[in-house]
């Protein structure tokens, strides 16, 4: 299945949630697109309510269908201290482009998604070009030496206010460190993974 390429902000919308964690899409318009978007009152189903949050932490980590799929089979065979859904949460958030994204690489996971693919990000010194890419606790992400100067790292480095408890960042370096697996009140409230493992429990 290809990755979906529709407009991030209708999706955005659609969703009722911003995919690019600004609330930019949803300033103006806050409701689904189309003509019946802005007084739709019926009630979702149970299916379409666990659907659209599987939709949306899919399109939050920027992965297609089966990339997904395959993360919450993955996160089903952890054997952790967590329920399945917040081992697939953990599973996501230890992607290489969402730490490059969370050390404030990138202002976007898709930007830091570009950022790993185009080569610009090593992991323990080693240049790492594949955005799922699974981080280990201790494993330290820096970027190339000569991608420090790149006017979209600085931008995002200049607008970045603050960072996860979960990872430590040398700001001379600028280098950061996966310290640990985040815990659940780390992560984005507005997801609610049981909605997906119901889901998937159902098809898989």
């Amino acid at each position: 299945m290809s990755r979906n390429i529709k407009p991030i902000w209708k999706q955005s919308r659609r969703l009722g949630y911003s995919l690019l964690g600004t609330g930019k899409e949803l300033q103006r318009r806050p409701y689904a697109p189309g003509d019946h978007g802005r007084n739709n009152r019926s009630k979702p189903s149970e299916y379409s309510t666990q659907l659209k949050e599987k939709q949306k932490a899919r399109l939050l980590y920027g992965l297609n269908e089966r990339q997904f799929r395959n993360s919450f089979i993955k996160a089903g065979k952890i054997n952790s201290e967590y329920t399945h859904g917040e081992n697939l949460l953990n599973l996501l958030e230890s992607r290489l482009d969402s730490l490059v994204y969370r050390f404030g690489f990138a202002l976007t996971r898709r930007q830091a998604r570009q950022l790993v693919n185009h080569g610009h990000i090593t992991v323990d010194g080693k240049r790492v070009d594949i955005p799922s890419y699974i981080v280990e606790p201790g494993q330290v992400i820096s970027l190339r030496e000569k991608s420090k100067n790149l006017d979209i790292v600085k931008t995002a480095l200049d607008s970045t206010i603050s960072r996860p408890n979960y990872v430590t960042f040398d700001d001379n370096k600028l280098e950061g460190t996966y310290v640990r697996v985040p815990v659940r009140d780390e992560l984005d409230p507005d997801i609610d993974e049981q909605l997906i493992v119901e889901y998937y429990n159902k098809r898989l």
